[in-house]
C-alpha cells in the first residue's frame, strides 16, 4: 500500500446537501429511499445517496436537515391560466359557456392589460410555490407579462402563445396573436426557466386556416401545441354542427395530433378517440376540480391509462377551480378514478404522483430536465413535512403525499437549486406587494361577480 492510498478521501465541495428522512425519486421502480441525501451544485442534482455516505463524500456550503420530511420532485401544473387568479370566485356555479360568455370574457375585455397579467400571475406564482409547484404550463394573453412574474418569483414556466380568431385587448386577429406570440418567444430565448408552446385556444374558437398555420409554425420552431379539447358536450355538438365531425376528428385531419400535442380536459372521449390519442403519442392534461365545478363531466382516466395515453394533471385557472393546489388535484384525480371505475386498485398513489411530476414534464417536453430526482437533472424539489399530528401516523410516505398531505405541509420549494419558498417566506416576493395587487384589482373585478 502506498502512502497516498492511506490518505483519507477528500470531501467534494458542493453548494447544497438536503438530508431527508425519505426521498421519492419518481422512477419506473417506484423507489422509496429512507435516510437519503440529495446533493446539489450549480442548479443540478449531482448525487442521490445514503446520508451516512453523503456526510463523508461531500462538504456543503449549505446543509438542510429535513429529518421529518419527504423530498420529492417539484410539482408541475400541466394546464392553467395563471393570470385568472384575480378572478377567483367572480362567477361561481355557472356552466362553462355561460361562465365564459356572460362573465369571464366581459371581465377580460374590461380589465385585462399587460399590467393586470403581470400582477395576477405573480399572485398565482406565490400560491403555487407555497404548495410545492415549481413549473406551470400556461395559456393566456400577454405571455411576456407572465414571464416577468415567473422570473420575479423564480419559477419555471412553459408559456402558451395564445391564439384566437376574435379581437381582445391583446391582439386584433389570429395573425396578430401569432406575431405577438413569436415576439414573446424570441424575448425569452436565453432564459433557462421559460419555454414556449403554441396555444390555439380551442376548436370552437379557431378556424381550419389558423390551425394549419399553427401546425406549420410549431414544426418550424420545434414547439408543442396546447389547446382545450372535448371539455363539454356542448363544445362537441357545436363542432359537429359547424364542421360535420367531432373536434378531435377535425384536428386529427388537419395534422395537429402528435407527441407534442397536449389536450386540456379530454372529458368526453369515445373509445376510438382514446385509441387515436395513444397512436399519435398525445398527452391529456386532466383538470378534475375545474371539470366538476363547471359541470363539464369526468374524464375517462382509467381508459386513457389503460391505453397508455400520457395523463398529467392541471388545476385550470383559479377562476374555475378555485385553487392552484396540486395536492388536492392529485388526490381528487385518484379518488374520482377509483369511484367511477368501482375499482380501488385503479390509479394507485405512485401513479398519481407521476401524473403531477414526470408525466407532466414529458407532456411539455422537459422530462430530460425536470420531473424526477435524478443525477444530471435540474434541482426542482419540494420538502413536505409528514410529522404533523393531523396526518400522523405515516406508514407509506408516497400514499401519504397523495391521500393525506395538503399544500400546507410543504415547507421548502427549490427551483433549479435555488430556495424560492421556505416556511411561509418567499425568496423574491413580498406579501405586502401581493396585498397591494389584490387591493388594486378586486374593486375593478367585483362588478362581474353576477
Amino acid at each position: 500500500m502506498t502512502k497516498s492510498d492511506q490518505l483519507p478521501m477528500q470531501a467534494t465541495q458542493v453548494e447544497l446537501v438536503i438530508e431527508a428522512r425519505w426521498v421519492v425519486p419518481v422512477d419506473a421502480n417506484n423507489t422509496l429511499h429512507e435516510f437519503y441525501s440529495v446533493v446539489i451544485d450549480q442548479q443540478l442534482i449531482v448525487d442521490v445517496l445514503p446520508t451516512e455516505q453523503a456526510r463523508v463524500k461531500y462538504t456543503a456550503a449549505e446543509l438542510l436537515v429535513a429529518d421529518e420530511h419527504v423530498l420529492m420532485p417539484g410539482l408541475i401544473n400541466a394546464h392553467t391560466h395563471a393570470a385568472m387568479t384575480l378572478m377567483r370566485g367572480i362567477a361561481d356555479d355557472q356552466p362553462l359557456m355561460d361562465w365564459l360568455n356572460s362573465h369571464i370574457w366581459p371581465a377580460e375585455r374590461a380589465i385585462v392589460t399587460e399590467r393586470y397579467v403581470e400582477d395576477a400571475s405573480l399572485l398565482a406564482c406565490a400560491e403555487m410555490l407555497s404548495g410545492g409547484t415549481t413549473c406551470f404550463n400556461d395559456m393566456y394573453f400577454y405571455p411576456q407579462a407572465t414571464a416577468l412574474a415567473a422570473n420575479k418569483a423564480g419559477m419555471r414556466a412553459h408559456l402558451g402563445l395564445t391564439v384566437l380568431e376574435f379581437p381582445t385587448n391583446y391582439a386584433a386577429d389570429a395573425d396578430d396573436y401569432l406575431q405577438k406570440g413569436f415576439e414573446a418567444h424570441d424575448s425569452w430565448r436565453g432564459n433557462a426557466l421559460i419555454s414556449s408552446a403554441l396555444a390555439p385556444h380551442a376548436p370552437y374558437t379557431i378556424s381550419n386556416q389558423t390551425f394549419e398555420k399553427v401546425l406549420i409554425y410549431a414544426e418550424q420552431l420545434g414547439l408543442g401545441i396546447h389547446t382545450h379539447l372535448h371539455e363539454t358536450r356542448d363544445e362537441i355538438v357545436q363542432g359537429e354542427t359547424a364542421h360535420g365531425v367531432r373536434p378531435i376528428q377535425r384536428i386529427a385531419a388537419l395534422g395537429l395530433l402528435g407527441p407534442g400535442f397536449i389536450a386540456a380536459h379530454g372529458v368526453h372521449l369515445l373509445p376510438h378517440e382514446i385509441d387515436m390519442l395513444a397512436e399519435y403519442g398525445c398527452h391529456i392534461a386532466h383538470c378534475p376540480a375545474s371539470n366538476l365545478k363547471l359541470g363539464s363531466g369526468i374524464a375517462p382516466v382509467q381508459a386513457l391509462l389503460k391505453n397508455n395515453v400520457n395523463v398529467c394533471i392541471g388545476t385550470d385557472g383559479a377562476a374555475s377551480n378555485n385553487r392552484l393546489d396540486m395536492f388536492s388535484e392529485m388526490r381528487l384525480a385518484a379518488l374520482l378514478c377509483k369511484g367511477v371505475s368501482e375499482d380501488a386498485a385503479v390509479l394507485p398513489a405512485h401513479q398519481a404522483l407521476k401524473m403531477v411530476t414526470i408525466n407532466a414534464a414529458k407532456a411539455i417536453g422537459l422530462d430530460h430536465k425536470i420531473g424526477s430526482i435524478e443525477v444530471g437533472k435540474q434541482a426542482d424539489l419540494v420538502a413536505v413535512k409528514l410529522s404533523d399530528f393531523a396526518i400522523s401516523p405515516c406508514y407509506d410516505p408516497v400514499s401519504h403525499l397523495v391521500y393525506s398531505c395538503g399544500r400546507e405541509h410543504v415547507t421548502h420549494t427549490w427551483v433549479a437549486g435555488e430556495l424560492r419558498y421556505s416556511n411561509g417566506t418567499y425568496a423574491n416576493i413580498e406579501p405586502v406587494e401581493l396585498k397591494e395587487i389584490i387591493q388594486i384589482w378586486q374593486p375593478k373585478l367585483r362588478q362581474y361577480k353576477h
